[in-house]
């Protein structure tokens, strides 16, 4: 198939296109080999498998036997765009695609079957009625949960807690028996597993093929869906670190000569911001915001090293770190959802 005529397009140019103009499809792409993986994952047990559409986020709405793939997932890009506007890209290779499409498995199923009017269901993972927060907390450490998806997702909301607990237990490769043992959560693993041996082979209560948001219904442009985006996952650190950053950095008159701490931040900003990510788990586009503040103060107050740029980019990454960390277990963090 040949590529539509705006996979040729600027960025600037493409964010000005519609959601419903984009023309896109699953089928014949990168994502509709990962989702037949899944589909084969769910037949091996027995288990009813979703149906599919595109939308502009990865999800599964309720009371419907079916997972939302994000448009980005359908043409390289649509992935190139989402990268330059978030810094990362939501199941953008194999592995973290397929942790996300057994995540919403778990949800399809959760819906298929209606397993959240279970009782013990409801007593292992909490009240599905619980209202979903707009970010929430979490508590890194604890072992009363799987951890699947990054940010400790299973923490969020008691359905965010069985989809995950699900994905565990669908993933052939996940060894939770040995993985979880002498956890808590084992236990939600082990009644998993034995609701779905308990459903397997039979007829799915709920059928629907309905498709929520597809793209041929979205009207906002990409531009508007992106500063959407950036403003929900962006930064709300808040300017805590200055007197830590006049200790890696000075304006004292003899480090005038010195390289100032703003054009070297700049130049580091990729590399710190990907590896404070991995360190912290946190999203590179918060760590982004907050190098930006940083960048900004130091520029603003005339900083320069102090020191050799192989010491302070080591000095520096540690005190990025800790700040993210420090904010991390406060009782500022939240995780958006």
């Amino acid at each position: 198939m040949s590529d539509p005529a705006w996979a040729a397009l600027p960025d600037e140019q493409l964010l000005d296109l519609r959601f419903c103009d984009l023309g896109l499809s699953v089928q014949g792409t990168e994502v509709e080999q990962r989702i037949l993986q899944v589909n084969r994952e769910l037949e091996a047990r027995g288990l009813a498998r979703p149906h599919y559409w595109l939308s502009d986020e990865w999800f599964t709405p309720d009371g419907v036997p079916g997972i939302a793939v994000p448009f980005y997932m359908a043409h390289p890009r649509l992935t190139q765009l989402e990268l330059a506007q978030m810094l990362e890209v939501e199941g953008g290779d194999e592995a973290a695609c397929l942790r996300i499409l057994r995540h919403e498995a778990g949800h399809a199923i959760d819906n298929a079957y209606h397993l959240r009017r279970r009782r013990r269901r409801r007593q292992l993972f909490g009240l599905p009625a619980t209202a979903y927060p707009e970010y929430y907390t979490p508590k890194p450490y604890s072992k009363s949960f799987v951890q699947h998806l990054d940010h400790w997702y299973a923490q969020s909301h008691p359905d965010e807690d069985f989809a995950e607990t699900f994905a565990v237990w669908l993933d052939p490769q996940s060894m939770w028996t040995t993985r979880y043992a002498g956890w808590p959560a084992l236990r939600k693993l082990e009644y998993i597993n034995r609701l779905m041996r308990d459903i397997a082979g039979t007829r799915p209560e709920v059928r629907s093929t309905r498709a929520v948001d597809p793209l041929s219904r979205l009207r906002r442009t990409l531009r508007e869906h992106y500063q959407r985006k950036r403003e929900h996952y962006g930064l709300d650190h808040p300017d805590f670190y200055e007197s830590d950053l006049r200790r890696l950095f000075s304006n004292a008159p003899e480090f005038s000569k010195n390289m100032l701490a703003a054009r070297f931040l700049t130049r580091l900003r990729k590399e710190v911001r990907s590896t404070v990510a991995s360190f912290t788990d946190s999203y590179q586009y918060t760590i982004d915001r907050l190098l930006e503040s940083i960048i900004e103060r130091c520029r603003t107050l005339n900083l320069r090293l102090t020191d050799s740029e192989e010491v302070t980019k080591t000095d520096f990454m540690v005190f990025l770190t800790v700040q993210t960390m420090n904010y991390l277990h406060s009782g500022r963090h939240r995780v958006a959802l």
